[in-house]
């Protein structure tokens, strides 16, 4: 348990104390012969070793004549040392610990005169070095005090997280500066490392991940990225005014930034605004690389979030199953958050868990748990045995035209006929979701009739559209909302979900200059009358598939297929479940040249979605006696009004 910075009541005190006096009689002799089912606070965390090297990734990205060096941090056990007992590692890399900070609270790296390491961002060295870890901050290339390039997911991000791995295996070169030539030696460990990381930090995970290094045992992506053409575009429809090279410039160093004109230039040519799949972006695929993965898994991503969205976690999470990967998922109702601020207890639990059997081998039965934990509700969590859950299968809906002309139903059936819409790019979707019922020129809705038992979704959707436009150019959206009164975190608010209290809890000792204490949260709620369930966008131009858009003939019909985000929802009994079709999605996507009208052929659209149950379910669900749907206010909660210039890591 935490150790609270309010006042506590003398039973959570004591409690506290008792622990904290095992853990200052207990040896690491003790503890090993005590066979315990966790690794315990042994070590001194103000006695830790805290020591900087400079790692050789073997690359030249700047040149200047010499291969580029990254700086590591470390914080380790001195009485390991002492004994010759050699220790895990837990790494993070990042391009954010000098430039924006890392965690809700913004927090960089700061040093003492002789260049070592005084306060590492982040719970991990107060919390794992007193258990027997030594905890390693990696500064990507061309950030902070390392040498290189930002290559934003390329070879040079990979290659200064993977380096390090190979150098803690006895595979690379390690100095004492960042010029000179003392070599270092990483014998006072196993080997064995896990990395983790949220956003960036995360994905640099996943990406050193799919390279199979070996010794890298385990990974802990939050809120990653697995394939950087999916955050900066979906299906060739642009999601950012900015592109890789604005990223760059925003973390590099000034040196970083007068010495890598050339890998500025690869970004800027590498990555057009037209959204074409280009070898920069097949670079910084790593779902394609999945076959590679020898780590196990633990992914942790918010349903809601519009920063590093839920695309990445579909096919990344089948990828690894179809490669037999060790894998276990967080899945929270928020937005860009780390789980150490929606549910904090729970997750340093899980994590220490995880990192004991992954790096120490402890048997503590975390393997034959449960492998998903889902938050239903906010602060309520469910678990599944697998995920998608057993029984999971892809149920075709059919969308057709309803009894009002412009409100359409959603079932099994094929529909017949059209529905037409013109892209409003003013309009969102909860602008859409709210006029559900009343026929609007923006968007085309497809509605279930009010639900008589809950029906729950779980993975990906994909929607078929057979369309037609009217202009060159045209962007869709795909949307499924769940239509019914609920209380939701507010993802759209400033804090994701979360808002930030004054109190502060304690996650392992403290030194003057590294706290271990962080600013507590709740849970931000919304009372809404519509929830967004699953996102989807595309460029028309994309059509064929071949991962360069082209013109569109007005007048001609195409066929697209959107892929939709993955997802775990339950709709309850009494809502309804909507397909809606439109153009521009306010806030999310860029619009198109043109302002098109798009005309859906309904007998060649269709949604497949993956429900608990299958068909039968859904049968039944949308079968029996009429429920009278709950009145409510409609509005959902809206999502962000611009899109420019987002940065992966940063809490919005």
């Amino acid at each position: 348990m935490p150790i609270r910075t309010r006042p506590t009541t003398w039973r959570t005190l004591a409690t506290a104390a008792t622990a904290a006096l095992t853990a200052t009689l207990l040896t690491p002799a003790a503890a090993d012969a005590a066979a315990p089912r966790e690794s315990r606070p042994v070590h001194s965390y103000a006695d830790a070793v805290r020591e900087a090297v400079w790692v050789d990734t073997g690359l030249d990205e700047d040149r200047d004549g010499r291969t580029d060096r990254v700086a590591v941090d470390i914080v380790r056990p001195r009485e390991a040392a002492r004994t010759g007992r050699k220790v895990p590692v837990i790494m993070d890399a990042s391009p954010y610990y000098s430039c924006c900070g890392r965690g809700n609270e913004s927090q960089t790296k700061t040093y003492d005169g002789h260049g070592d390491i005084v306060r590492m961002p982040l719970f991990y060295d107060n919390w794992f070095v007193p258990r027997g870890y030594a905890v390693v901050g990696v500064d990507l290339a061309g950030t902070s005090r390392s040498d290189g390039c930002v290559d934003v997911g390329g070879r040079s991000d990979i290659q200064s997280a993977k380096a390090v791995v190979d150098w803690l295996n006895g595979r690379a070169k390690a100095y004492s500066s960042r010029t000179g030539g003392e070599r270092v030696r990483a014998d006072w460990t196993d080997g064995s490392t896990g990395m983790i990381g949220k956003s960036w930090d995360g994905t640099i995970a996943n990406g050193v991940a799919a390279t199979g290094v070996e010794g890298l045992k385990t990974i802990v992506p939050i809120a990653a990225i697995s394939t950087w053409y999916d955050y900066y575009f979906s299906q060739g429809a642009p999601l950012y005014g900015s592109g890789p090279d604005w990223l760059a410039r925003y973390v590099q160093t000034p040196e970083a930034r007068e010495n890598c004109t050339e890998v500025a230039r690869k970004l800027t040519d590498g990555a057009p605004r037209t959204g074409d799949r280009t070898p920069l972006w097949t670079e910084r695929d790593y779902v394609r690389a999945a076959k590679k993965v020898r780590a196990s898994v633990f992914l942790v991503h918010g349903m809601q979030d519009l920063n590093v969205r839920m695309q990445h976690v579909g096919p990344w999470w089948d990828a690894l199953g179809k490669n037999g990967v060790r894998r276990k998922i967080w899945l929270s109702q928020t937005g860009h958050v780390d789980p150490l601020d929606f549910r904090r207890a729970e997750w340093v639990r899980t994590l220490h868990r995880w990192f004991d059997h992954e790096l120490k081998g402890i048997d503590n039965g975390i393997d034959r748990e449960p492998v998903a934990d889902i938050e239903r509700a906010p602060d309520e969590w469910v678990t599944s045995t697998a995920w998608p859950p057993r029984g999971t299968h892809t149920v075709t809906l059919r969308p057709a035209r309803g009894a009002q002309d412009g409100v359409g139903t959603l079932g099994l059936r094929p529909g017949r006929g059209t529905a037409s819409f013109t892209d409003d790019p003013a309009l969102d979707e909860t602008d859409w979701a709210t006029r559900i019922d009343t026929p609007t020129p923006e968007k085309a809705g497809f509605v279930t009739r009010p639900l008589t038992r809950e029906l729950r979704l779980a993975g990906s959707s994909r929607v078929t559209v057979g369309v037609t436009p009217s202009t060159p150019t045209a962007h869709l959206s795909a949307v499924l909302v769940d239509l019914g009164p609920d209380t939701v975190r507010d993802y759209a608010d400033a804090g994701e979900g979360i808002v930030t209290l004054p109190e502060r809890t304690c996650w392992g000792p403290s030194t003057e200059g590294d706290s271990s204490c962080y600013r507590e949260t709740r849970a931000k709620t919304a009372d809404v009358g519509h929830t967004v369930v699953s996102r989807g966008w595309a460029d028309l131009g994309e059509h064929a598939g071949t991962g360069r858009g082209e013109p569109l003939v007005p007048g001609r019909r195409y066929t697209l297929t959107l892929d939709l985000a993955a997802t775990d929802h339950v709709v309850p009994r009494g809502h309804r479940l909507a397909l809606i079709v439109a153009g521009t999605d306010r806030g999310l996507i860029d619009p198109p040249a043109d302002t098109p009208t798009l005309t859906l052929d309904l007998a060649r659209t269709s949604a497949r979605v993956p429900f608990v149950g299958g068909a039968a379910a859904f049968a039944r669900a949308t079968s029996g006696p009429p429920v009278t749907a709950p009145r409510t206010a409609p509005d959902g909660v809206r999502p962000p009004a611009a899109t420019a210039h987002r940065v992966p890591g940063e809490t919005r």
